[in-house]
């Protein structure tokens, strides 16, 4: 530790340097990623743990902060952590992913080194390797407002983060030999807030507390691997201000269906009796419905939480009703989407419509998920790095999938997913589940305007029902079953991107592609070179650098 503690002193010492040079803040960190033994859900289990927290430790940033993150990896497999919903300018080589990584290799570490721009909001970290995303090592990412900066609602007595996840008691070594061996996973076992689950006999320890009259932020995540969850606080209302990097109308709700990987952030305001109350949580568009609880106690509270819990909605037309309700506030000065103030979007034309339908195959006897029959697998180069090198025709294909795929997706393929796009065109991207069962979709690098979600087969005749005034700006999107969503973005961020299913398992085997965006000029204007501490592996490792960007 005491070389650690040197570290970390020194990059303290550069960064007070580099901010005399009227460098914006730097954060630094230093995270153990070790295995540790904890009992979730009553039984001792393995479970992974930063710094010895499970979930992780939170990452409390303001926007322009340059964050420095040395990570050691602890485990007995290689490791990557990705920054969901955090838009690294020009710096796909920090998404910790493994189209543009090569992995932490047990027993070494590994120094990220991104910035948060002008996102004002609420994110989450996780790992992206194997199946560690369902052992733990997450935790949430919080960009908060500079001074000069103005939030559209007043600074709140204190601010909370919420992690919801559903949760297996397997390990995740187990589940992913599930998933290797060709069949698909279980129901979860439960789910839990911030790592745990009150039992209700009078010795839990409260999550949070709040003092009579004053209001609160949460900021509520779905961590989780495979449900969405719905999100309840017993006896009060919740005030929607943002989600994932845009300040929204801010509308009332009783309850909130988190979808996996989303955050919302909130305002609860404690005015109700004195007393104790359950923070709920419960699994949706199950039969099986599971159930989390946690407690949030008034200082001056004088009795116990009341052990009838407020209800779950029930179908998925309820949480397609809640999206419509959702809007972009055009009236906030911050959390600006890229490009920034990009207020009338659906005015923009769009150069390029891109279909993607999911799909599931047992061909060969192994489980494999797909979009438009194309199952992706990560190649031992990462992507990004291969096209950096000059080696992208050894390691890759581009294209290999249809912008509009035939009807009936045939046989499924297996190999690297990668599309080439323009450098700045405004394309509009139809997610489209021809399955019965829930998706949610994240795209690195971005945020998108989720325009529409409609059940159903998308035609071009759909538009006419899109919101093109005040969508929300968000970097995560549901779709419900046989149904379809539809986003508008401009591919204005240079670099390797990955567009992924939430639903662990299935990007695990497959359910994943790449968008490769590259500026003509390969300039420094656009995209930042290859880091000097980048990891290499594959094809490339042992070779030259190639000559670098220039401005």
């Amino acid at each position: 530790m005491a070389g650690v503690m040197i570290m970390v002193l020194l990059c303290l010492s550069a960064g007070t340097m580099l901010g005399v040079q009227g460098e914006d803040p730097y954060l630094f960190f230093t995270w153990n990623v070790t295995y540790g033994t904890r009992s979730p859900l009553g039984v001792p289990q393995q479970v992974i743990l930063i710094n010895d927290q499970f979930p992780g430790p939170n990452i409390n940033s303001t926007s322009n902060n340059n964050i420095v993150l040395n990570v050691f990896n602890n485990l007995d497999e290689p490791f990557l952590l990705t920054w969901s919903g955090v838009q690294q300018r020009k710096n796909s080589w920090q998404d910790g992913v493994l189209g543009t990584n090569c992995p932490i290799l047990p027993g070494t570490n590994f120094t990220y080194h991104f910035q948060v721009k002008d996102q004002i909001g609420s994110y989450i970290y996780y790992p992206t390797t194997g199946m560690h995303r369902a052992a733990g090592g997450f935790g949430g990412l919080r960009i908060n407002s500079r001074l000069l900066i103005p939030v559209p609602y007043a600074d709140p007595e204190d601010d909370y983060t919420v992690i919801l996840n559903d949760w297996y008691t397997s390990s995740h070594a187990t589940l992913r030999k599930y998933l290797d061996d060709g069949r698909s996973l279980a129901r979860p076992t439960g789910v839990l807030i911030n790592g745990k689950n009150a039992k209700g006999d009078g010795k839990d320890e409260p999550l949070f507390t709040m003092k009579p009259g004053k209001t609160y932020k949460y900021r509520i995540c779905n961590a989780g691997i495979k449900n969405t969850l719905n999100f309840r606080i017993q006896g009060h209302t919740m005030k929607l201000v943002e989600m994932e990097g845009s300040h929204v109308v801010q509308n009332v709700y009783e309850a909130l269906d988190v979808h996996v990987g989303q955050c919302f952030s909130v305002l609860v305001t404690a005015n109700q009796a004195p007393k104790d109350y359950y923070m709920v949580t419960t699994t949706r568009f199950n039969k099986q419905i599971l159930t989390a609880k946690g407690i949030i106690r008034y200082t001056n509270g004088k009795g116990p939480a009341s052990p009838e819990l407020p209800e779950a909605p029930v179908g998925w037309a309820w949480s397609l009703n809640q999206f419509r309700s959702f809007r972009w506030n055009l009236t906030a000065s911050a959390a600006r989407p890229n490009p920034q103030g990009s207020y009338h979007y659906g005015s923009i034309n769009i150069t390029r419509t891109i279909k993607l339908v999911n799909s599931a195959s047992r061909e060969g006897g192994k489980l494999r998920y797909a979009l438009n029959g194309v199952s992706h697998v990560d190649p031992e180069t990462p992507l990004k790095i291969a096209e950096y090198y000059g080696i992208a025709d050894k390691v890759f294909k581009y294209n290999t999938i249809k912008d509009m795929p035939s009807a009936k997706i045939g046989k499924v393929v297996t190999q690297p997913n990668v599309l080439n796009q323009t450098f700045r065109n405004f394309v509009e991207i139809i997610f489209e589940n021809h399955e019965k069962s829930m998706q949610s979709y994240h795209l690195d690098g971005y945020s998108f305007f989720a325009v529409a979600i409609e059940p159903g087969t998308w035609t071009p005749e759909k538009r006419k029902n899109y919101n093109l005034l005040d969508a929300v700006s968000r970097t995560t999107i549901q779709v419900f079953p046989k149904s379809w969503a539809a986003i508008f973005l401009t591919f204005d961020n240079a670099g390797m991107w990955n567009i992924r299913s939430e639903m662990w398992e299935k990007t695990y085997l497959g359910q994943q592609l790449y968008v490769s965006v590259l500026s003509p000029e390969l300039s420094l204007r656009d995209e930042y070179n290859i880091p000097d501490n980048a990891l290499l592996c594959g094809k490339v490792k042992g070779l030259p650098k190639p000559k670098p960007y220039t401005i």
